[in-house]
């Protein structure tokens, strides 16, 4: 039985390991998916709901382990892994209202007709999920599906299959056999899954990937829900609170050791505050704390070698280019990389083109307002962005013209609870969250009669 080994990139250490599917099964496991659906759907939508709820308890009294868990084979600080494992089980029962809310039939009359529209599951939902947030991402594929009655298989990053296979088991404690099948592997599988006879196929990844599967899902029109890179801008305006964005941009720029779809990866700031603003960047840069996530340092490592040393070229190359280094640059080490500011960042750059995924932060001079928005729309990414300023009608006015699913002002680009994660152009297809992001799991049927 082939294997597929996991290790923790902060030590090299292996954290445990899975069996690998084997491609030719993958097809057999979609069709036992298929063969539950119609059980699984019969619940109705309050009877799974309620079901799905149980395990909220489960996810609260695991969050220690599941958290610990997390930072071993995905490398993040403990703090943000146990974040992310508390997430799953806080406010489970609301999340799952609100899908009920989202699915459940709506009326709609005209004097002539009655109208009744239905949110009906597909079927057989694909779910491949990263690595990055390994358990949260899962969650927002997998817990929607199954809520609007669809029967799920997961396939989780490779990198990160102790995680996905942690978060199906709670789930599989309550739910029949075979409404959520895991299975593990690399390209192949996740190959096998898209070509397979699913009904929906929803992906967090790169952009490459993201276009493969919407090529091959063109073939039947399998439906997709896409969340794929960003390349996210920053734009600081001349009356912005200087000390508040440089310690947005470092944040953002070096959270989960920049690993995050959102981060910010180009801040374009007003010529006249950029050497006050790079100074403060400089300082809170220098700050950052560098080790193994377990032991609660600021930024842990790239999640494998390939990551780290694609972080680096683009540094080195950026250097060898005329980018300054405000901070870091240096150290490096196993696969941890240095936080890293850079100022005089070219928009020919890789750097500035080509997403990064590293605790990178990248300064570019502008002179105007419009000039920031030119330039901070000049990417084939749109998922978030972000303008910090004093005037609210005029920051409002930037942020609106910014081309991102996503915008933040003052703050990061994440929207209110209920809100959809959207992104534009070459970032998404579909959406997560949200009344409208849950019904991208469904299918809509309208039956009409007279009144």
């Amino acid at each position: 039985m082939e294997t597929l080994q996991s290790f923790n990139p902060a030590t090299g250490d292996v954290v445990g390991e899975v069996a690998v599917t084997p491609v030719e099964q993958v097809s057999g496991l979609v069709a036992r998916a298929r063969a539950a659906q119609p059980a699984w759907e019969a619940l109705g939508l309050r009877g799974r709901a309620e079901l799905l709820a149980r395990t909220a308890e489960t996810f609260r009294q695991r969050a220690r382990t599941h958290g610990e868990l997390i930072t071993s084979e995905m490398g993040k600080p403990l703090k943000e892994g146990m974040a992310e494992a508390r997430s799953l089980g806080a406010g489970l029962a609301e999340h799952l209202e609100e899908m009920v809310e989202a699915l459940e039939p709506e009326v709609v009359e005209d004097g002539r007709v009655r109208s009744t529209v239905y949110h009906d599951p597909l079927g057989v939902c694909a779910a491949i999920t990263p690595w990055n947030f390994p358990m949260s991402m899962p969650s927002w594929m997998v817990l929607p599906a199954l809520a609007a009655g669809n029967t799920v298989v997961l396939k989780p990053s490779e990198e990160t299959p102790l995680c996905g296979q942690a978060y199906a088991d709670v789930l599989n404690e309550v739910l029949p056999d075979d409404v959520l099948i895991t299975l593990h592997g690399a390209d192949e599988q996740g190959k096998a899954l898209v070509a397979s006879d699913v009904d929906l196929i929803a992906f967090t990844g790169s952009r490459e990937v993201g276009k493969s599967i919407l090529r091959e899902a063109s073939g039947t029109l399998k439906r997709v829900v896409l969340e794929l890179g960003g390349k996210d801008p920053m734009i600081v305006l001349e009356d912005a609170d200087l000390a508040a964005a440089a310690k947005f941009a470092a944040w953002n720029s070096f959270r989960n050791a920049g690993q995050v779809c959102v981060s910010t990866e180009r801040i374009f700031v007003m010529e006249a505050v950029a050497d006050e603003f790079e100074r403060a960047l400089a300082e809170m840069t220098t700050a950052m704390s560098v080790g193994n996530g377990i032991e609660d340092a600021d930024v842990g490592p790239m999640v494998n070698a390939r990551q780290r040393d694609h972080v680096l070229g683009q540094l080195e190359d950026a250097v060898a280019q005329g980018a300054r280094v405000l901070a870091g640059g240096a150290g490096h080490r196993a696969n941890f990389v240095t936080p890293t500011a850079l100022a005089d960042v070219r928009d020919d750059m890789d750097i500035a083109r080509a997403e990064t995924f590293g605790p990178v932060a990248c300064v570019t001079r502008v002179a105007s307002a419009a000039e920031a928005v030119e330039r901070a729309n000049d990417t084939r990414f749109g998922l978030g962005a972000v303008v910090f300023g004093g005037d609210d009608e005029r920051t409002a006015g930037v942020a609106r013209q910014l081309t991102a699913g996503m915008i933040g002002i003052n703050r990061s680009a994440g929207g209110a609870v209920g809100t959809p994660w959207v992104g534009a152009r070459e970032s998404g297809f579909g959406f997560h969250k949200s009344k409208d992001g849950h019904r991208q799991f469904t299918q809509t049927r309208v039956i009409t009669r007279p009144l």
